[in-house]
């Protein structure tokens, strides 16, 4: 087997640390795409979506709702998941409001929340995947 199948597999494997590198590549596409020049604040595909009224915000859910699954999967609490999954509706109702639906979805980034709520998760059942990035450490210091 080639090394690139095997990456393929391993991808799209169930083991917590696969999971955890899809989600968080998920989340950066629909919270941190680019940055606004001037804002100094990032937006992804979650905030672009809200300006095609219905469609844009139920695809923005759907994919939400990939993220909840993935939870789901690894044996979060219902508890965990209900917040998941509230944080998508949430997020999902915010987004139907046509075009002016995009500014709250620049402040409540469901996707990120819920990959918070994934990550305490991981790091506490599964500690080997955790990763340790930059950022979050000097921040912490």
């Amino acid at each position: 087997m080639s090394t690139d199948t095997q990456r393929r597999l391993s991808a799209l494997s169930a083991e917590p640390q696969s999971v955890r590198q899809r989600i968080e590549a998920l989340e950066r596409v629909m919270e941190g795409l680019f940055e606004i020049p001037g804002l100094n604040r990032k937006v992804g595909l979650d905030v672009l979506l809200d300006f095609i009224p219905g469609v844009g915000p139920t695809a923005a859910a759907a994919i939400g709702a990939y993220l909840v699954w993935e939870a789901r999967n690894l044996g979060l609490s219902k508890w965990q998941i209900a917040r998941m999954g509230g944080n998508v509706g949430t997020d999902w109702l915010l987004g139907m409001i046509p075009f002016v639906g995009a500014i709250p979805d620049f402040f409540f980034r469901s996707n990120s929340r819920n990959l918070r709520i994934i990550k305490r998760h991981l790091d506490k059942h599964h500690p080997g995947t955790a990763t340790l990035n930059a950022d979050t450490f000097t921040r912490r210091l």
